[in-house]
């Protein structure tokens, strides 16, 4: 009688390749969308000031004569205002959106703060100096080193910590292994006792008879 024929079992992938594979594209999405966030947050704050500032009455005002109206029409001031306040609410909505997006996808929210607060204090400055016209001094750059410094060490220790973080992970995983392998040798030298124990009791037998 010929021997079964043992079932073909598929190779299985190697999780190492698998985790290459899917680590780089689930960690990549969260940048974008956290520099995103941050610049709807810093166009959050434009429409805001321009809703209650002085320049949106004179654009008022040039917009009404261009449409041959009254400098001094109310009417055309409101309607700006109240698109410039709408267009608050947009950002400031889809900047949470970002943000939470980001959050979900990032391993780490230190660093998902970090691109969302350098790209909303950057971008809210060089906004503030285009269009309402605000000068930007030393110190102002002194400062913007300062926290693009302050976010690099925050980020590096964040980084180092989920670093050893995984490979203590790792390192109780192996213990895990040794501890599973300990207890297979122990019962496979166990079955292989209680084997030679029956082969010695039938041979014992065997001879009396």
């Amino acid at each position: 009688m010929e021997p079964a024929a043992e079932p073909l079992i598929p190779e299985a992938v190697p999780p190492a390749s698998q985790s290459k594979s899917t680590a780089l594209p689930s960690k990549l999405p969260w940048i974008p969308l956290a520099a995103a966030s941050g610049a709807c947050a810093a166009f959050n704050g434009v429409f805001a000031k321009l809703t209650t500032t002085d320049i949106t009455s004179s654009w008022a005002a040039a917009m009404s004569t261009a449409l041959s109206l009254s400098p001094s029409n109310k009417f055309v001031e409101f309607l700006i205002r109240a698109f410039f306040f709408s267009m608050n609410l947009a950002f400031n909505a889809l900047m949470w959106a970002l943000f939470t997006s980001a959050l979900t996808r990032a391993s780490s929210t230190t660093r998902v703060s970090i691109i969302n607060t350098s790209a909303n204090f950057m971008l809210t400055a060089f906004s503030g100096w285009m269009v309402f016209g605000e000068k930007l001094p030393g110190l102002w750059w002194v400062g913007a080193a300062g926290l693009v410094v302050g976010n690099v060490v925050i980020g590096r220790r964040d980084e180092d910590d989920d670093t050893a973080k995984t490979e203590s992970g790792r390192e109780g995983r192996r213990e895990g292994y040794r501890d599973d392998e300990g207890e297979e040798d122990g019962i496979s030298d166990g079955v292989e006792l209680v084997g030679e124990g029956v082969k010695g009791g039938g041979v014992g037998g065997g001879a009396e008879r």
